[in-house]
């Protein structure tokens, strides 16, 4: 299990971007853009960044816990990511639309 946040959501109205968030935090606009991106796990400094920043809510509030997902392999990102311009798509022998069938006839 890992912990994930919900002040991400929370922040919209309250602050006016990831930077002044993180002055209220006390830390840096790396490390929320990091936790945000999920290049980061959410360690001591940001959970009391976090109670700081939004003193009305309860850590229950801010925080939950959610199951670890696999990391992914770049050959898996790459079958999931559709490539930059790359809009052609590969249709199996038979399956073409009746009106290409009608034209490769004739």
């Amino acid at each position: 299990m890992i912990v994930k946040t919900t002040i991400f959501k929370l922040c919209y109205g309250k602050y006016k971007n990831l930077s002044e968030l993180a002055q209220a935090m006390g830390i840096s606009v790396s490390q929320i853009y990091r936790v945000r991106e999920g290049k980061r796990h959410i360690n001591q400094k940001f959970i009391v960044g976090s109670i700081k920043a939004f003193p009305g809510y309860k850590l229950d509030d801010l925080f939950y816990f959610a199951p670890e997902s696999p990391p992914i392999t770049n050959h898996q990102r790459s079958a999931i990511l559709p490539r930059f311009g790359n809009t052609s798509i590969n249709v199996p022998a038979g399956k073409e639309k009746q009106g290409e069938k009608a034209h490769s006839k004739h």
